[in-house]
């Protein structure tokens, strides 16, 4: 039996509407999760400008929601989960939705600018066409926690920071730039001219990952799912390594290897 004191809380925070139905957006201006919306709020400066949870929840995490969005102005509207699900199709959206304005795009002139204004040795990571956008997600998520200045990818043939990325990365997309490019190859060249170190990734080398020096300006290369690093990409890395595994499996998914490469990276670095 529902509980009526619990109805009168949820409309003092709450105006209950309907969600406007799903259209065609730019990748990143929805974006679903308890996690990710909470990240997006809890910048100084929200790109956050509606937010729908569910009128079915009314617990800590919503509270916590709704308590993060009120210094931004913003005021959640209560919705049925079946409108949820209409925005978000097959999404795992935990009863929270945010509509955005659209990230910045990033390109190759924020890049070089990025790393004109930092003042310590730029860590990257690079991944080369990698089009899963959980893998992406979660590389995003791995890069920021191991310290990572910016992930770098193109445009073509490669995944965007799409809700579904933004869910899994756990906020890092928030925070940690995503530079999307238009010749990588070309960006890696002018990488080295600036003195970073280009460290690719491949199964048939014959340098470790712990024998690889990764102090220093660095930028790690990663392939695509089951592909790995294109030939022309390889062609421009400095040095090329391989993780050392035990057991039968071949290879680890791109997000796993990403992220053993970028903390040893950070061990060495630190």
């Amino acid at each position: 039996m529902s509980n009526p004191l619990s109805k009168d809380k949820n409309q003092k925070h709450t105006k209950r509407r309907r969600a406007p139905k799903s259209d065609k957006h730019s990748p990143n201006d929805l974006i679903f999760g308890l996690h990710a919306i909470q990240a997006a709020l809890e910048l100084p400066t929200t790109r956050v400008t509606e937010i729908f949870i569910a009128d079915e929840r009314d617990d800590a995490r919503i509270e916590s929601l709704i308590e993060a969005a009120q210094p931004h102005g913003l005021k959640p509207q209560k919705v049925t989960r079946e409108e949820l699900d209409e925005m978000v199709p097959d999404a795992q959206h935990q009863g929270a939705i945010a509509r955005c304005r659209p990230l910045d795009n990033l390109d190759e002139t924020d890049l070089f600018k990025l790393i004109d204004e930092l003042d310590v040795p730029p860590f990257l990571l690079i991944l080369d066409c990698v089009q899963d956008p959980h893998n992406l997600g979660a590389c995003m998520r791995s890069a920021e926690a191991a310290g990572a200045h910016a992930v770098i990818a193109p445009k073509d043939r490669a995944s965007s920071l799409t809700a579904t990325a933004l869910k899994v990365s756990s906020g890092a997309a928030e925070r940690l730039p995503f530079i999307q490019v238009t010749n990588l190859a070309r960006v890696l060249r002018e990488l080295q001219q600036n003195g970073v170190w280009i460290v690719g990734t491949s199964g048939d080398c014959e340098t470790t990952l712990f024998e690889a020096d990764l102090k220093g300006p660095l930028a790690i290369v990663l392939g695509a799912e089951g592909r790995g690093i294109r030939r022309l990409t390889r062609e421009n890395c400095d040095q090329v390594m391989y993780i050392p595994m035990q057991g039968g499996a071949e290879s680890l998914n791109v997000s796993v290897a990403a992220g053993v490469c970028l903390f040893e990276a950070s061990r060495q670095r630190s």
